[in-house]
C-alpha cells in the first residue's frame, strides 16, 4: 500500500506543472462541483488518507458473486470452460446485488463563462468547453454518436478540419461525450498555439451554433458519419481480447445481447432532424462551462475582447482566485 501510495504522490506532484492534466482536473470541477461524484478528483490529502481497512472493506463489499461477470473467448469448449470455473470459484460466498448506481442530478446550470486558469509562459492553451450530458442508457445515443461524429469525432470532423487543416492552431481538436452510469460530460477542445486562443475559441463557438442549424448538415457529411460508425464495428471484433470487451461492454452497461446486431441499423435510421435536435438538447450554449489553461498575460485581454463570455481566473485546484486591487 505504501509503494502504491509513494506512486501516486510523485504522479499527482508531477501532474502538476501539465496543463492536460490541469484542464482535466478543474474541468470536472467547474462541472460537478465537489459533492457530485464525477466532480470528485484524487488529491495528495485523499490519497494519504487511505488505510489498508478502506482497501480491505471496499474489496469486500464490492468484489461479490453477485457483481460478477465472467466473460471467456478463445478456442474452448463451454461446459469445460463452466466446470472449471465453478470448481475454481466453490468456495467464493454467494451473495452481492448488481450496483444501483443511483447518481445524483448535475448541478444547476450556469451562464456561459471562461474558466481561465494560469500556466505562465505556456506556449499552449489547453481549452476545454462543455458540460454535464446524458448517460449511457439514453434513447438519443445513436443520433449524438453520428452527430458528434460529425462535430469532432472523425479526423475530417468539422471542428479538426477548420482549426488543424484550415487555421493550424492545433495539432488535433475535437469532442466528445462521456456518458457512463451518471450524466458523463460533452466537451469539445484541444491544444491551441498561445497567440491564437481568441480566435480558436470563437471557431469552437461558431462550429457549436453551426450543428445546431446555423450550418446544416450535409448528405456528404451524414453519409461519411454513419460509414465510419457502422464501419469501424468490424474492427472490435478482430481479437478476442476485442470480442471479450464488446461482450462484458453489454453487461457492465446493461445493453441488450441484440445490441451490435442492431447497431448499424440504428445508426442508419438517424436522420438530419434527429441530428440538429440532440445538438441543440444536448449542447446548451448559453449555459457552457469554457476552462482554458495557458499564459494568462498572454491570452487574457485577446480572450475578453472576443465577447463571448465573461472571465473566472481559477488555480490549479479549481478554486477562484481573489481580484487584484
Amino acid at each position: 500500500l505504501e509503494r502504491l501510495r509513494a506512486q501516486r504522490l510523485v504522479a499527482l506532484t508531477q501532474a502538476k506543472d501539465q496543463p492536460n492534466a490541469i484542464a482535466d482536473k478543474v474541468f470536472a470541477k467547474v462541472l460537478y462541483g465537489d459533492e457530485h461524484p464525477y466532480g470528485r478528483v484524487i488529491t495528495e490529502a485523499t490519497t494519504r488518507a487511505i488505510t489498508r481497512d478502506d482497501v480491505v472493506a471496499f474489496h469486500r463489499e464490492y468484489f461479490r458473486p453477485g457483481r460478477a461477470s465472467i466473460t471467456v473467448v478463445g478456442d474452448v469448449d463451454p461446459e469445460r470452460v463452466k466446470a472449471a470455473f465453478e470448481k475454481a470459484f466453490a468456495n467464493w460466498t454467494a451473495g452481492g446485488d448488481k450496483p444501483s448506481f443511483a447518481y445524483p442530478p448535475a448541478p444547476g446550470s450556469k451562464s456561459t463563462t471562461i474558466y481561465l486558469v494560469d500556466k505562465p509562459k505556456a506556449a499552449q492553451s489547453v481549452i476545454n468547453i462543455g458540460l454535464p450530458g446524458p448517460s449511457r442508457d439514453t434513447p438519443d445515443y445513436f443520433a449524438i454518436s453520428v452527430m458528434n461524429h460529425i462535430l469532432g469525432g472523425l479526423f475530417q470532423s468539422r471542428l479538426n478540419h477548420l482549426i488543424r487543416e484550415v487555421k493550424g492552431y492545433s495539432y488535433g481538436v475535437g469532442s466528445g461525450f462521456g456518458y457512463g452510469r451518471g450524466p458523463g460530460p460533452f466537451s469539445a477542445g484541444g491544444d491551441i498555439v498561445s497567440e491564437k486562443t481568441d480566435s480558436a475559441l470563437i471557431d469552437f463557438m461558431n462550429e457549436l451554433r453551426g450543428v445546431q442549424g446555423g450550418k446544416p448538415f450535409t448528405e456528404d457529411e451524414i453519409k461519411q458519419g454513419k460509414e465510419s460508425l457502422i464501419q469501424s464495428l468490424p474492427r472490435r471484433f478482430a481479437s478476442v481480447d476485442g470480442v471479450a470487451g464488446a461482450i462484458s461492454g453489454l453487461y457492465v452497461n446493461s445493453l441488450p445481447e441484440s445490441y451490435y446486431q442492431e447497431y448499424a441499423a440504428k445508426i442508419e435510421a438517424v436522420t438530419p432532424d434527429d441530428l440538429q435536435r440532440v445538438a441543440k438538447k444536448y449542447i446548451d450554449l448559453n449555459n457552457l462551462n469554457i476552462v482554458i489553461v495557458g499564459d494568462r498575460a498572454t491570452i487574457e485581454e485577446p480572450l475578453r475582447k472576443t465577447g463571448i463570455a465573461p472571465i473566472v481566473i481559477l488555480d490549479i485546484e479549481g478554486k477562484r482566485v481573489p481580484a487584484t486591487p
